[in-house]
């Protein structure tokens, strides 16, 4: 439907004039590649959605996360700077290989024979083009960024290149040819690896990120804390401290946790206790359908009840005040 939409308008300019948020280097690069854009659209989506995944037991949730708007100067900007960075490394690269777009195709290094661990290979089929994808996610991405030479701006052209290094975790893949499948003939090609490789990484890079200040002169920063080490490409890094994120407040980017769901067992940040910053729970009691007595059936169905269960679920108290409705 957007390509026949695009078709009618005739030109991009319309797309790329509509979409919000983009500073005018961004709206140039939308117009000279509008069928990118679709892909980053996809890429948006990936990511956000991977993002809540990685973020689904904390008090921030990943929601309302419209790049680190209003997230400050916190990990959590950090963590939104870097998959996006990502994410559009993945979605430019994964649209290279499929075709999609006219300005990139498989990687062309990727030719001839080469040698590994196993013996001599032919490099064959498709290999993801990711130098591309890195490419126009730096030119695209950071474009937001180089306006502002401020602390802010260093931070997340510093968190932007963290995510893009991801970008490159590539994984061999190979097929064999010769008598009854033997691995005389090897033909292999490099493809990206899952986009949760890239979400578990970060994660890990979220809970080790490296709290800086800016150095005297402006052009970059130092560790906050002589104790721990500088950052290298691969750290993300981050000013300021993040708030708790209990109730709803706009400035700092936080929802709140009044109607979260939380997990009466549990004693970690989904416990009831920690996700609602004490204000205690409502429990509601709820039916619901679920499959249950299932059986296999020889060949090859497996047959199941409809059984309705019933659970109690668990959300947090807003605060007594009134105020964080607004």
């Amino acid at each position: 439907s957007h390509r026949v939409y695009m078709g009618a308008v005739g030109s991009s300019r319309v797309m790329c004039d509509n979409v919000p948020g983009l500073v005018s280097r961004q709206r140039q690069l939308c117009r000279r590649h509008p069928e990118a854009m679709l892909s980053i659209g996809r890429g948006v989506a990936a990511w956000t959605a991977e993002c809540q995944h990685q973020f689904r037991q904390h008090r921030w949730n990943c929601n309302a996360p419209e790049r680190g708007h209003r997230l400050l100067g916190s990990r959590e900007s950090a963590f939104v700077h870097a998959i996006s960075s990502a994410g559009v490394v993945f979605a430019i690269t994964r649209a290279c290989s499929q075709g999609e777009l006219k300005s990139c195709s498989c990687d062309p290094k990727k030719k001839g024979s080469a040698k590994d661990s196993k013996g001599h290979f032919d490099w064959g089929g498709c290999s993801d083009n990711v130098d591309y994808g890195v490419r126009f996610a730096r030119a695209f991405v950071d474009a937001k960024e180089r306006k502002g030479k401020d602390a802010r701006a260093l931070m997340n052209l510093h968190n932007n290149r963290a995510g893009r290094k991801v970008g490159r975790f590539l994984k061999q893949e190979c097929k064999c040819h010769g008598v009854s499948g033997s691995c005389t003939l090897r033909t292999c090609w490099l493809a990206m690896a899952d986009f949760r490789k890239t979400g578990d990484y970060l994660w890990k890079k979220y809970n080790g990120a490296i709290q800086v200040v800016m150095n005297q002169d402006g052009t970059g920063f130092t560790v906050a804390n002589k104790r721990f080490k500088k950052p290298t490409k691969n750290d993300l890094v981050y000013f300021e401290s993040s708030p708790d994120y209990c109730i709803r407040d706009r400035d700092v980017g936080s929802l709140g946790t009044a109607g979260r769901v939380c997990n009466q067992t549990s004693r970690g940040m989904d416990s009831c206790e920690v996700m609602c910053c004490g204000r205690g729970y409502d429990t509601s009691r709820i039916s619901r359908m679920t499959k249950c007595e299932c059986k296999f059936h020889w060949c090859c169905a497996v047959r199941c009840q409809d059984c309705l269960e019933v659970v109690d679920i668990h959300t947090c108290k807003a605060p007594k005040s009134a105020g964080w409705i607004s």
